[in-house]
């Protein structure tokens, strides 16, 4: 990932992490302390209802809605006599109802879905994710060198011996890695399950085991690797955390980690807010004048090519080509950046030739192969649709910044009340440091108002403290939810 760099905006009300390559934003990552993902949280659960028509079961781990566990993912107790012939064992032979069971969340509740558990626990670390119930030592597909596969192994397996309970699996930034920083991972590894197996021993079920990184802790364990150019931070504290972090866990990049002190937001660097609020809109725009449209719904994802303004200089054929070659670019940026998962049909402009189709299957692959999550492509269908489906855990960007408009019964999506309240924020702060005032009018509408005065009250006060100038609001019903006016007085 050459020219790559992560931004990190830090407030109180939400963390945000931004990764640019080559100046253009690729993944953009939310989190708010209210509204945390839990996914690789680990908890002690209680086994619900067990389904056996469904072959899975609930499991009431402590949140609002129980979790789902498939008998796919439930690893058979010690000494359970199982069918070895291939067939999924049953879930009734698995796990009964009031059964304690300790299970690890991977991937958050979507929608009307509860959390999807298992019971096959991973603790990643920098470069190993250990596996404490599983004993073999596996490497990452995405290392394609087979000589490079075979000295990760052997190197783990060195400082695995046989005697020592679990596996590990050898992470894609493992590449060219030394045994010194192996050794380093796996013995936080099992100091880190110790500690939870007497946490797990000692808690009453259903309870919260253990907590996953922080984002900002995350981005530096998931996406910090040594072609990373620069990580910059716009908060002291945070950097102070993230700089101890990178000592232990990532030393070779400690040195591209910054504290971000500018006036200008850190999130203005490179238009990122900019292409934030442009990747909440269905349509996409192409340089060449084509353009896409995309609709996200609960069952899947769709998105259409067209060839807008653009009618090429040679054949209609070589138009539809290069618009259809332009998209698999832009397809690939939005899939990321919008952190679109499960079914995607993708309906490119018809072309003819089938080896049109090939090359743009190919580029297509090509363009997501630098996408950190799992993807798996269909060729053309006889519609001339291509099908495929990317691995999903947390919540698309558009479900995280939006809720539904209740003006049309769902059927669009308005900016949430907190989305609103944050964007005032940063606007305040930005309008108090352009230009000198004793006092700033804030309008927005009612409900906007009401939640800067109840929940957001702290924020705005501490706002008010951080700018030395005193904030007055008024509310106007004619506003839109989305709709506000900062006025320096």
């Amino acid at each position: 990932m050459s020219g790559s760099e992560i931004l990190i905006n830090v407030t109180p009300q939400e963390v945000r992490v931004a990764i640019v390559e080559n100046g253009l934003l690729q993944e953009v990552h939310i989190e708010r302390p209210r509204s945390r993902g839990i996914v690789g949280n680990i908890y002690k659960g209680r086994v619900g209802r067990v389904l056996p028509g469904m072959q899975a079961a609930f499991i009431d781990i402590g949140l609002e809605k129980a979790a789902f566990l498939h008998a796919s993912d439930v690893l058979p107790p010690e000494g359970t006599d199982l069918p070895r012939n291939g067939e999924e064992p049953k879930i009734t032979d698995l796990l009964s109802e009031g059964d304690e069971v300790v299970v690890q969340a991977n991937k958050d509740p979507l929608g009307t879905k509860g959390a999807r558990v298992s019971t096959q626990i991973t603790l990643p670390s920098r470069f190993l994710v250990y596996m404490p119930y599983i004993e073999r030592v596996g490497v990452s597909r995405r290392i394609e060198t087979a000589e490079e596969r075979t000295r990760l192994k052997e190197t783990v397996e060195a400082l695995h011996p046989p005697e020592e309970p679990g596996g590990f699996i050898v992470r894609t930034v493992s590449e060219g890695v030394r045994s010194e920083e192996f050794e380093r991972d796996v013995r936080f590894l099992r100091r880190l399950w110790e500690s939870l197996q007497q946490d797990i021993r000692a808690v009453r079920a259903p309870a919260l085991v253990h907590e996953d990184f922080t984002l900002p802790m995350r981005a530096m364990r998931d996406m910090v690797d040594e072609q990373m150019d620069k990580v910059r931070i716009d908060s002291r504290e945070t950097w102070d955390q993230i700089q101890t972090f990178a000592r232990d866990f990532v030393p070779e990049v400690a040195d591209r980690i910054e504290y971000y002190p500018g006036e200008r937001p850190i999130f203005d660097l490179y238009s990122v807010e900019e292409e934030i609020q442009r990747s909440l809109d269905r349509t996409v725009y192409l340089k060449s004048g084509g353009y896409l449209v995309i609709d996200q719904t609960e069952a899947l994802t769709s998105i259409d090519v067209n060839t807008g303004g653009f009618v090429g200089r040679k054949t209609l054929e070589e138009t539809i080509l290069k618009t259809n070659l332009e998209a698999t670019q832009a397809i690939a940026r939005q899939l990321r950046l919008r952190n679109l998962g499960g079914i995607i049909i993708i309906d490119f402009i018809d072309m003819e030739k089938s080896d049109h189709q090939e090359r743009v299957f190919r580029a297509l692959e090509y363009a997501l192969s630098r996408d950190r999550s799992k993807s798996h492509l269909v060729g053309f269908s006889e519609l001339g649709l291509v099908e495929m489906t990317r691995k999903r855990t947390r919540e698309s960007l558009e479900r995280t910044m939006t809720e539904s408009c209740p003006y049309c019964q769902g059927r669009g999506v308005v900016k949430s009340l907190q989305t609103v309240c944050y964007e005032i924020f940063r606007e305040t702060l930005r309008e108090a440091r352009q230009y000198p005032a004793e006092q700033l009018l804030i309008l927005a509408n009612p409900s906007v108002v009401d939640l800067l005065l109840d929940e957001e009250s702290k924020g705005l006060a501490d706002l008010e403290a951080f700018i030395g100038k005193s904030i007055t609001l008024r509310s106007e019903a004619g506003y839109t939810q989305e709709q506000f006016d900062v006025v320096v007085l």
